[in-house]
């Protein structure tokens, strides 16, 4: 039987020696080019089981490739790769058929598991998906190892129809991930309808979800479609969900199972066809267990779930983050965009940012309005943020200590205990004498110790007796 062969086509020599030492000693052959000309030749000629591409290349690049590939070898697998990732360039490769998206630098280990995948698709000789035109969509930007997870779902999520959970903290993007799923779904045409549960009070929930006829109650005084009308045949996205009272939970289970529903104060079943996208930032699992969510309805929603991280997770996304909204708000109020200098930005990359992507965009276009410089320095920064009041939330200090001790771990620091903690009770021993005002005994009352322990440390803390009171 002979060897299975992949075509490896990338402009950096080092990208396809590596390639090629890892799938040599998988047995699996290799062919390597630097660019995509004479391409079609090529294959015919080695006629590879799969192929993994770099996008940017001099001349055609690797989305353009796969689109001519798409007319000519639909059952011939490829694998994109880029330095260069983002949600549009994930989600237009695998609309055009790609098999895989590798953000670089990938793991070596997924490299060869995505290719021996690839290999024994185009082995089987499977058509790929048609090539469809991608949508421009902007707003959701990220090169995070958590985001990259994201994009990959949603492009992936981009050849379903599957309900899908969003789940992430207040001011992450839900709304426009939610926009993203439609937008690039085959549903993209239809409408896209937005609901958020947790401004609707409650006695008119099932009237916006659901409509109403005339005279159903008091002040209806025409028929009115609701959201899942709205929606048909598009997409409605229902934001926290966990809000929803038990009763319409129960009304919006019997939609999803059967599509169909009554208009509050009807009497004939309405058919609708309609993907439903849920977000919450509370955990439902829990409110399940606690009564407040119905459990067949956290089934039914908790199809495909995908998680949006923190900001403060992903800090190495805030430079990008940060400029995209500059420019936008410089755009929007007609003024010379503001340049967030070094100092600033290493200052922002340290906060907590409780308010996640949305409170990030807030002191973008504060930053536009008030900095009086177009290079912005930590001190032109919101006095809050500089402070700490707008910075962090009540958990914010437990944050930055996680994230201190994670950047210690990896510099590859030992003891951390006994270099963290008597830093960590100095901190709080002074904190406490200076509220006392020296006073010793009530220091020691606010902190829980007993007198003698706090001499004690005192004196293994090595701190001044001087001016502390008895």
């Amino acid at each position: 039987m002979s060897r299975s062969k992949i075509l490896i086509i990338d402009d950096d020599n080092s990208i396809r020696w590596v390639l090629e030492k890892a799938v040599n000693r998988e047995q699996i052959a290799a062919v390597s080019v630097s660019s995509t000309d004479n391409i079609l030749e090529v294959i015919n000629t080695h006629q590879p089981d799969a192929i993994i591409s770099d996008i940017r290349m001099p001349g055609t690049d690797g989305l353009e490739m796969l689109t001519a590939l798409q007319e000519t070898h639909p059952d011939l697998p490829v694998i994109i790769m880029t330095a260069h990732s983002d949600l549009d360039t994930a989600v237009a490769a695998f609309k055009k058929g790609a098999f895989e998206y590798l953000p670089k630098p990938f793991d070596i280990t997924e490299a060869l598991t995505a290719i021996n995948g690839a290999i024994r698709q185009g082995q089987k000789n499977t058509k790929l998906i048609e090539q469809q035109q991608p949508q421009k969509l902007t707003g959701i930007i990220g090169e995070a190892p958590a985001m990259q997870q994201l994009f990959r779902a949603l492009g992936r999520l981009s050849r379903s129809e599957a309900t899908v959970l969003l789940n992430g903290e207040s001011g992450t993007g839900k709304e426009l991930v939610a926009k993203a799923l439609h937008s690039h779904s085959s549903r993209s045409k239809q409408p896209f309808i937005a609901l958020n549960m947790a401004a609707i009070p409650k006695e008119l929930v099932e009237s916006e979800l659901f409509g109403h006829e005339k005279g159903a109650f008091t002040g209806a005084n025409q028929r009115r479609l609701g959201r899942f009308e709205q929606a048909n045949n598009g997409s409605l996205f229902l934001d926290e969900i966990g809000d929803m009272p038990i009763d319409t939970q129960t009304r919006l289970l019997r939609v999803l199972a059967d599509g169909e529903f009554y208009r509050v104060g009807g009497h004939l079943p309405i058919k609708v066809n309609v993907r439903v996208i849920a977000a919450t930032h509370q955990d439902l699992q829990k409110l399940v267990q606690e009564g407040g969510f119905r459990e067949d309805l956290y089934h039914r929603i908790n199809v495909i779930r995908l998680h949006l991280p923190r900001l403060a997770e992903r800090s190495e996304d805030i430079e990008l983050l940060a400029e995209h909204f500059l420019i936008e708000a410089a755009k929007e109020l007609g003024v010379t965009r503001k340049h967030v200098m070094k100092d600033a930005l290493e200052f922002l990359k340290k906060l907590a940012w409780p308010g996640n992507v949305r409170q990030l965009e807030n002191v973008c276009r504060w930053i536009t309005v008030m900095a009086s410089g177009n290079e912005v320095h930590k001190i032109d920064l919101p006095e809050d943020l500089q402070l700490g009041t707008g910075s962090q939330s009540n958990s914010g200090w437990e944050e930055l200590l996680r994230e201190k001790v994670k950047q210690e771990y990896i510099a590859g620091k030992t003891q951390m205990l006994t270099t963290i903690l008597p830093v960590f009770e100095k901190i709080l021993l002074e904190e406490a004498l200076l509220v006392t005002k020296g006073h010793k005994q009530k220091a020691a009352k606010i902190l829980g110790w007993g007198r003698n322990t706090l001499t004690r440390k005192l004196k293994e803390l090595y701190m001044d007796e001087d001016g502390a009171k008895s």
